[in-house]
C-alpha cells in the first residue's frame, strides 16, 4: 500500500456507525483487503493528522444473489456480491474527523 487512498476505501455512513462516532470516538472505514491494522492507524493519522489509539477489523464475505426475473435470470441465475474488508478506528480523546460539513 503506497497511498492513504490506496488504503481507505471510503466511510461508513451507517446509524450504528454515527453512534460510535458520537459516542466513543469510533469512526468506520471500508479498507482495501490487503491492508493491516499499522497502515490503516498510518493512514488515517496521515489523512486527517489524528492520533489513532486502536483499530480492529472485520472482513465480511461477499453473499450470492440470485436473479429471479427478466434477461439476466436466464443468462447469469447467480451472482456475488463483493466481499470488503471494515476497520473501526478509535481515536485519542479531543481527536474528531469531519466527513461532511453542514451549512
Amino acid at each position: 500500500m503506497r497511498d492513504v487512498f490506496d488504503v481507505i476505501v471510503s466511510p461508513v455512513v451507517t446509524e450504528k456507525a454515527t453512534y460510535e462516532q458520537s459516542e466513543h470516538n469510533v469512526f468506520t472505514f471500508i479498507v482495501h483487503r490487503d491492508a493491516n491494522k499499522a497502515q490503516i492507524a498510518a493512514a488515517v493519522e496521515t489523512a486527517w493528522d489524528v492520533v489513532v489509539e486502536d483499530v480492529r477489523t472485520a472482513r465480511y464475505p461477499g453473499k450470492a444473489k440470485r436473479a429471479l426475473m427478466g434477461r439476466l435470470s436466464r443468462r447469469n441465475p447467480v451472482g456475488r456480491r463483493p466481499g470488503y474488508k471494515k476497520a473501526m478506528v478509535r481515536l485519542a480523546e479531543g481527536d474528531h474527523i469531519e466527513f461532511y460539513e453542514l451549512g
